[in-house]
This record gives structure tokens, sequence and C-alpha cells, in this order.
């Protein structure tokens, strides 16, 4: 079999079917968008091929029909025009200055200007924007097409500095006010990009666009399907569950745990990240690809600075409107979280409009909770995988003690800006959260929290263990409650040994105090 080239981190539809790069055919989609709308929105993950829609139509408004060969759009499109098209990419700068922004737009300005001209007049970058729209039109006796790559990467960058977020506002708002203003000049314009700002950020001035987010229309319009796999790459599963000593079925399992499971609408099938997805095939090997390529700190930063519960984050609750707008100025980090694709739809409740939200699959969920332990412990990014494995070996030999020894150390750097006895029991309960859940992908793992304790449940081929945790109580008083409410009932006929743990966690010391074992 001829060896297939995977499109991994290419983002230019010319180059992809030009080089002979596999590509899903997206373009029935495409072309229902185009003839049923002129203004859109999308936002999804990084790495999920926005970048390569975007291409996908700027070589169709460009009339290329020769790049879509075989593809459904050949058979649906007549007329193939070519369009003026005004490209922006707000990906390639970093925006941690005021004059970031300011760089790139105008630089991609002068660009268009010395295609289209310029009037002296036009000296704000609105202005411009709004000339060179007005002139390719008159220019070309067709209407322009815009399309713009990552348009909230500046807002993104900006989190948690709200002086340099207001001033990218100030600047961008008037600058895609023109989207409204030169509607008689644009055929077709689309945004994209990760989250969607709104309130007083720039999407108040952009109620023309339509946001096809979690429009089942589109919902796949990014990403693979499982009917996409199947079809495009069955073979290719084959290869890698022959390279991994699996099944077919077995591989198809495998894949399915680690990279499906987005849901971006409620009741739709779910979507596999193309881009772990495509890593996988082409080197045969599962991993963490996508998480790798870079998470955010600015998640982090935003769950601690509202010191956010994170046993909440995997069974968060909420509805549309915090779903489809990110407002700068919020205290909630979930909608920053789902939207980057940290978090997926996992429920609807109909009657209350209310969304059910969890981790999209095995990548993502182990991925941020262990990208969180540096943050949350006294453990720095390189030990991390290290420790949580002494854990996991501590757990499965029987070996308590040396246990809650490594946890104590976990508490031994709490942050000292937390003061409040509520703050110092959120961190507590959140790096008891972060070890659990990671120990629990390796052993079997069950716990819930209620407040001011975490219960857990740990089970290996050898023991079964039972902890009650408390917080200025005492260890006896831990081990007491197992007893009183039978905690240990389901197990008492396991053949496996059976350890009763209780945990007191002091408020003075920070730490764990003691711990009891019977």
């Amino acid at each position: 079999m001829t060896a297939r080239i995977y499109p991994i981190g290419i983002q230019n539809f010319e180059k992809l079917r030009g080089d002979g790069y596999v590509y899903v055919d997206k373009t029935s989609q495409m072309y229902q968008m185009v003839k049923t709308g002129s203004y859109y929105f999308l936002s999804r993950p990084r790495r999920f091929g926005k970048s390569l829609l975007l291409s996908t139509l700027k070589a169709y408004f460009e009339g290329k029909k020769e790049l879509f060969a075989g593809l459904a759009v050949e058979r649906l499109e007549k007329e193939w025009n070519r369009y003026p098209i005004l490209y922006l990419d707000l990906n390639i700068e970093r925006y941690d200055t005021p004059g970031s922004l300011d760089n790139i737009l105008n630089d991609t300005l002068k660009q268009w200007e010395s295609i289209y001209g310029s009037r002296p007049s036009e000296t704000s970058f609105s202005l411009r924007f709004a000339g060179v729209i007005r002139r390719a039109h008159e220019q070309t006796g067709q209407r322009v097409v815009i399309l713009v790559d990552e348009y909230d990467k500046p807002m993104l960058q900006a989190i948690g500095d709200e002086e340099l977020q207001k001033e990218f506002r100030s600047t961008l708002k008037p600058f895609y006010g023109a989207l409204k203003t030169m509607d008689g000049s644009i055929k077709f314009a689309m945004l994209t990009g990760v989250t969607k700002f709104g309130k007083v950020s720039v999407f108040s001035a952009l109620n023309n666009l339509k946001d096809i987010s979690m429009d089942g229309r589109y919902i796949d319009i990014c990403g693979i399907n499982e009917q996409e796999l199947y079809s495009y790459f069955e073979d290719d599963i084959r290869l890698l569950a022959a390279a991994q000593n699996m099944t077919y079925d077995e591989a198809c399992a495998e894949l399915k745990e680690c990279y499906d499971g987005y849901h971006f609408e409620e009741n739709t099938p779910g979507i596999y990240n193309p881009f772990s997805l495509l890593n996988t095939l082409d080197k045969r090997k599962f991993g963490s690809y996508w998480f790798e390529t870079g998470t955010p700190s600015y998640l982090v930063e935003l769950l601690r600075k509202h010191h956010y519960d994170l046993y909440r984050m995997a069974h968060e609750e909420t509805n549309a409107d915090v779903l489809n707008s990110v407002d700068s100025t919020s205290t909630n980090p979930i909608p920053v979280i789902y939207q980057s694709g940290y978090l997926t739809i996992k429920g609807y409740d109909r009657r209350f409009g209310v969304y059910r939200l969890g981790f999209p699959n095995r990548e993502v969920e182990e991925g941020f909770v262990s990208y969180l332990m540096p943050f949350y412990t006294d453990v720095d990014k390189v030990e991390s995988p290290f420790e949580i494995q002494r854990f996991v070996r501590e757990v499965e030999h029987g070996d308590i003690d040396a246990f809650f020894r490594r946890l104590q150390s976990f508490f031994a750097d709490i942050p000292y800006e937390l003061t409040q006895k509520r703050e110092i029991e959120r961190h507590y309960q959140n790096v008891l959260f972060i070890v659990f859940k990671l120990v629990g992908f390796y052993v079997k793992a069950e716990y819930h929290t209620s407040e001011g304790r975490v219960d857990l449940e740990l089970q290996t081929d050898r023991f079964i263990y039972i902890m009650e945790f408390k917080l200025d109580g005492t260890a006896e008083e831990a081990l007491q409650q197992i007893r009183d409410k039978h905690y240990a009932a389901p197990f008492l006929a396991d053949r496996r040994k059976l350890f009763r743990v209780g945990v007191n966690f002091s408020d003075q010391t920070r730490n764990i105090e003691r711990w009891l074992v019977e």
C-alpha cells in the first residue's frame, strides 16, 4: 500500500491538495454555509482545523476549481467566480503590548493598500479598513470576501491584564465594526477563534454575525466524526493495530477513548480531535499529541485567581449564554476552559436549558490534570509524572505510610497569599483532587467531595482503601465515620485486604496532621 501523507500542521488548502495530503471532505458544508448566509463566526479549540477551513474558503472564492476536483463542491458549484479577498491572520504575533496589535493591523492594511490604494484622510485602522473594502469592490466589480483567523488571540493573551484588554478592545471594536458599515460591499465574511468575547467586548458591535459554533448543521465542519474515521482511515487503523499488537476493534476503542468525545451541541455524535488522531495514525503510536503542543497558562491562572473548585470542573452545569460568550470581566473561568477544548458538553436538560460539562476524552483529562499539578503543589513540572508513579506503586504495594508522607510534601508550600480558611480549604481539596485523579488513571478510584472533606476509595488487585478526610477534626473522628456510615460494607466479602484510613488536615499547620489505619 502506498504510504499516505497526513496533513499534520498543514493549514493551506492549496498546498494540501497540490502535494497529495489526505483530505477529509468538508466542502459540502462549506458550500451550504456560503449559499445560506453572509456573515459567520466559528469557535473551536486550537488545532481543530479552523485555519484550514478559512484557507479552503479562500481557494473557493478565488475560483480555483481545479483544487476541488473529486470533492463535493465540484458537483455543487456551477459558476466559480473570483472575488477580492482580504485575509487577516492574527496568529503570527505575540500580543503583550498595545503596539503589538497595532503593528500587525498596520502591516496587513499596508499590504491591502498596495493593491487597492489609500486616501490621506483615512487615518485610523477602521477608516483604512473600510476604505480598502470600498475600493476593492469598486475596482474589481465584485463584492469583497473577508476572512479573519484567530480574531480573539489579542484578547486571550491579555486575560488578566485589564488595561491591555481595554486597549485591544478600543482598537478592535471599531475595526471589526467596518464589517457592518460596509455591508453593501461585502460578499462573505467569516471570523474564527477559540473563544467568543461578548458584552463589553469586540462582539458587541458585530450583531450581524451568525454564530455557528453550536449549530448542528456545522457541528463537524472542523474535526473528524466517527463515520469519517472509518471511511477515510480504515486501512490506517489496521496498520496502527498491527504496530501496537492490538486487534482492529481494540485500536478503534482506544482511539475513541483517547481522542473522541467533543460535543459542540447537545445530542450530537462525538467529534475526534483531528490533530491527535492524525498524529497517532502517522506515528502508529498513541500519545498526548494535542495536549503536548501547549496549554495556555492563562487557563490555570483563571482557576487559581478565583479559587475554583477543580472537582466541579468535570461536573459543571451551565447554560448556553455562558458557553457562547466570554465576558472578560467575569470571575467564571468555565466559558474560556470550555471554548478552549478542555471541557465539552456531556449532557443537556432541555426543560431547564442546562448543559452538563466534562472532559471530552482521556488525553484531555489526564493531560490537563497533570498540567495543573506544578501550579498547585510543591512539585516541579519535570518531577510530576514520577511522583504519580511513586504514589501508584505505594498504593499497589500497600505502603500507606509512604503514600501519606509523600502527600504531606505536596502541601509543604501552600501559597502565603491564601489567608482565609475557605481559600486554604479549597486549595487543600484541589491538591487532593489532582493527586487522586491522576492515581485513578492507573488504579480504580472513586471519590466525591462535599464541603470540608474528600472521601476516597482506591482498589488494586490486592488491596482496597477506604479513606475519609477531615479538616480541623481528628483522624479518630474520620476513622469512626467510616465505621458508623458503613463505607466498607460493599467490600467485606472481598478477598482483597481492606484498609480503613482516617486522615485529618490541620488549618494551623496547613498540612496533613495525622492519619490512622485499621
